[in-house]
């Protein structure tokens, strides 16, 4: 069974991810039971059957706009954002807008080509769970990954995880 990371913690993973063939469209698609990510073009197709089912959530490729999903939030439970490249930081900006224009509350997963370097990045943008590629990393390499969710112990920086900079807390305390 796939690991991921979630909420600091390495688990075991049943979610299928459902991905389009090249020139299929979305309503040839059939969904099996089950903890499922669909592409956004199946969720705009299906939204009706899919809308309050149990284990969804639904994946955007870096290309596709979170504002698709401004009226759906309430119905998915999990957002998952692709990572094509390590070099494509699209995916921070839409985590981002995700948990602050929109207030989404549900997982935010970052897929794809993920790196431990930028686990502790991914996390002050608002994912809550990473899922690097299958094959990437051993189960053992995942749990000594863990460790880059703290390299930092004070950011500077506002970010979603500590809305307000360093000196603003620091006054405060003082």
């Amino acid at each position: 069974m796939p690991k991921l990371i979630k909420n600091g913690r390495v688990i075991d993973d049943a979610a299928q991810f459902l991905a389009l063939d090249e020139g299929q469209g979305p309503e040839a698609l059939s969904l099996p039971d089950g903890p499922l990510f669909v592409p956004l073009a199946v969720w705009q197709a299906h939204r009706g059957a899919l809308s309050g089912r149990a284990g969804l959530g639904v994946w955007l490729d870096s290309n596709e706009n979170v504002d698709e999903l401004e009226g759906d939030l309430d119905s998915i439970g999990a957002i998952a954002l692709n990572f094509p490249k390590f070099t494509d930081g699209r995916a921070y900006s839409a985590a981002a807008l995700l948990r602050s224009r929109y207030g989404f509350k549900g997982e935010i997963r970052a897929i794809g080509d993920v790196l431990r370097d930028q686990f502790f990045f991914m996390q002050r943008c608002g994912f809550d769970a990473i899922q690097p590629k299958a094959g990437k990393y051993s189960d053992a390499q995942l749990e000594e990954a863990l460790a880059s969710l703290k390299d930092f112990s004070t950011p500077y920086q506002a970010a979603i995880d500590q809305p307000e900079p360093l000196f603003r807390r620091a006054q405060r305390a003082a």
